[in-house]
């Protein structure tokens, strides 16, 4: 085998190695998610929820699921008018002005929408778990801040 090829089979191999490296790394460390975060998974595995409470709060994640969907679809329909907007103007024009400002609109809904879903859930709570869910929403939103 020619010193070239050589040259090119270790090199593929020592991309294949660290690429399957990568891949175990984050199967490793990547801590499992649980969808809707850390109040989804507080009130799934951390409260100690009846039977009704559970029922409701399922019934609330998926209408609040759908509705984050349609959200989510409007920001990226948004941002996709931006960069479309940025494009034709290259500069804060009109239509990047008006295109920013209906991602911030879309956003602003998706925040007020995400709030009353909290605070929907937590009306489902007994005194004695609401305190407990107060901390983690308190946690979620301070998360990083120092």
């Amino acid at each position: 085998m020619s010193r070239t090829r050589w040259t090119l089979l270790v090199a593929l191999v020592a991309f294949v190695a660290a690429l399957a490296g990568v891949v175990a790394g984050r199967k490793l460390t990547t801590p499992p998610h649980h969808d809707g975060g850390e109040l989804h998974a507080l009130l799934h595995d951390g409260l100690t929820l009846t039977p009704a409470q559970r029922g409701a709060i399922d019934t609330l994640e998926a209408r609040f699921a759908i509705r984050r969907a349609a959200l989510e679809a409007r920001m990226r329909a948004d941002n996709a008018r931006l960069a479309t907007a940025m494009a034709a103007e290259h500069a804060a024009g009109p239509r990047v002005t008006a295109a920013v400002d209906a991602c911030h609109h879309t956003m602003g809904t998706l925040q007020k929408e995400t709030l009353a879903h909290v605070f929907a859930m937590r009306a489902l709570l007994r005194p004695d778990q609401a305190p407990v869910f107060d901390r983690a929403v308190a946690r979620a939103l301070t998360a990083g801040q120092r």
